[in-house]
């Protein structure tokens, strides 16, 4: 699944001051095996000190096998439920996804359940192993997406070999790098780390929120731990039938979808972007300028390959389609490259540890079950998915190349079954590209107590708590009291709402809606992951 990192936008939740997420100030605690311990303490982030949160490492084993062996530790951050100890709910655990994202700030998603729902809760987020503060942190080049790549398309023979090198030198650079933990990365170390997380806070239960790769965790955490899960929603479903290699493929179909219905969106607003009158002309005026771009990069540096890379935003979600658009505009009509530049380096930051988030991307995927072997089988699959859906294919096939030369060894995937677990709340639009509806039926299947909402006909990938109240109204009464839609006898969800609705640019809009936006990409950039 290819990550996008996120969308551009300032990061002050709420009124906040812009920070990183790290960990706490606080000596991480020397726990004995099977003995987990968080020693809490004041967080370095701003964010996360508004709201009065505690930051702390956990000690984990690196190889669960191998318990008292060599140990990492964990980022955590806790905020604490606002109720009474009578409505008090227990601990919520929550991941943004990726794999790669880092989720240490995410443990202020309680703010956003309507209703005062999340404050019976403690809301618990943490940074995987590899990601973030955690410690160590895996980082291999920080700028394998600097500018003038070569383009995504390898229309050349010469293109198709120096993105194969590419590719290999980055897993080179991360055998390199990752050391022992380039073998311990995969979903179900997390699943692990997850459970010791759940001890160290003396809780029989967890509850959980994950959204995209995070619903994978969740899925994969319900099927091995059932009896220690309480409630748990799970926005954005990975198809756990797909993982990995086919889930990519699939993802390129759904984009290429989904930018059409953009470029759509955009002729409907041609009075603001001037780009064309239909959806065919805005297409057509796309890869007219993505050729353009192949012989001269605007400004030397945005090329056909970041042109993609800032579009395919506006294939994830809603949020932000007015600045893709607006930055597209001023490079057509005038020539001018610096918003696009600012969105991409927004998105896919470079320099020393910057691709943190890609490496255990990565690290998750290329371990968690083993892919093709064979490069002309890549070849084959992703000349014909591009033949139908030219938007992105190769541009995530190279983004998934290192996993032909990566260093560790691939696992068995968790064979997802739910039958054991509690009713969970799943949720997904029906056009998401990152996490395909078909995903969300997938796991409805396989859960069979679980219930699904559809935002019917939208394209948003993991937008809950955005504002919805259809959406998020319900999810509110679960936390509050379990009830969850009712279940229909048919493969297809339990409750329908309309979608996420789509930014009006008229500058009247923009600047009544500016206040709310803010805070809902602010937002979005906390869960942003494929």
């Amino acid at each position: 699944m290819r990550r996008v990192l996120a969308v551009a936008a300032t990061f002050a939740l709420v009124g906040c001051g812009a920070v990183a997420a790290t960990a706490a100030t606080a000596e991480p605690p020397r726990a004995a095996a099977g003995q987990p311990k968080i020693n809490w303490g004041k967080c370095d982030s701003v964010v996360l000190q508004a709201r009065k949160a505690e930051c702390g490492w956990i000690s984990v084993p690196l190889d669960h096998a191998e318990p008292g062996g060599k140990r990492i530790k964990l980022a955590v951050s806790r905020i604490k439920h606002t109720v009474s100890e009578k409505k008090y709910q227990g601990v919520m655990l929550v991941n943004p996804g990726g794999p790669g994202g880092s989720g240490l700030t995410l443990s202020v998603l309680g703010d956003f359940v309507p209703n005062g729902a999340g404050g019976a809760y403690d809301w618990i987020g943490f940074d995987p192993r590899g990601v973030g503060s955690s410690e160590p942190a895996l980082a291999c080049d920080g700028d394998y997406s600097s500018y003038n790549r070569p383009p995504y398309v390898p229309s050349t023979a010469e293109i198709e070999a120096t993105w194969r090198a590419k590719a290999k030198g980055y897993a080179k650079d991360c055998a390199k790098a990752g050391g022992d933990l380039l073998g311990h990365l995969r979903t179900t170390d997390t699943v692990q780390d997850m459970d010791l997380i759940r001890k160290a806070l003396g809780a029989e239960q967890i509850n959980y929120y994950g959204f995209s790769y995070g619903t994978y965790l969740g899925q994969v955490y319900a099927t091995l731990h059932p009896d220690k899960v309480r409630r748990m929603v799970l926005d954005g479903n990975v198809n756990p039938g797909r993982v990995w290699y086919d889930a990519n493929l699939d993802q390129d179909i759904a984009f290429d979808r989904n930018i059409k219905i953009y470029f759509g969106w955009l002729a409907e607003h041609h009075d603001v972007f001037h780009l064309g009158k239909t959806a065919k002309s805005v297409e057509k005026r796309f890869y007219k300028e993505q050729a353009k771009l192949v012989k001269k990069p605007a400004g030397g540096v945005i090329g056909p390959d970041e042109l993609t890379d800032v579009f395919l935003q506006a294939g994830y979600y809603v949020f932000g389609w007015e600045a893709v658009g607006r930055a597209f505009s001023a490079l057509v009509n005038d020539g001018d490259h610096k918003e696009l530049k600012a969105l991409y380096d927004g998105s896919y930051p470079q320099g020393e540890g910057a691709d943190n988030g890609y490496a255990v991307y990565l690290g998750v995927q290329c371990t968690d079950v083993k892919w093709p072997s064979s490069w002309s089988t890549w070849k084959a699959d992703n000349w014909k998915v591009h033949k139908k859906a030219p938007f992105e294919t190769w541009g995530n096939a190279w983004f998934n190349a290192p996993c032909l030369n990566w260093a560790a060894k691939p696992g068995v995937p968790v064979k997802v079954n739910g039958k054991d677990a509690p009713p969970i709340l799943l949720i997904s639009e029906t056009l998401d590209a990152a996490t395909p509806y078909t995903g969300s039926l997938e796991v409805r299947k396989r859960f069979p107590r679980s219930a699904l909402i559809e935002g019917v006909g939208g394209t948003t990938h993991s937008g809950s708590l955005f504002g919805n109240a259809c959406v998020d109204d319900t999810i509110a009464e679960y936390l509050t009291s379990g009830k969850l839609p009712k279940r229909i006898k048919a493969n297809m969800s339990d409750k329908r709402c309309a979608p996420l609705t789509a930014p009006d640019p008229s500058a009247a809009d923009a600047k009544r809606e500016s206040g709310t936006q803010l805070t809902r990409l602010d937002l979005q950039k906390l869960i942003t992951e494929h």
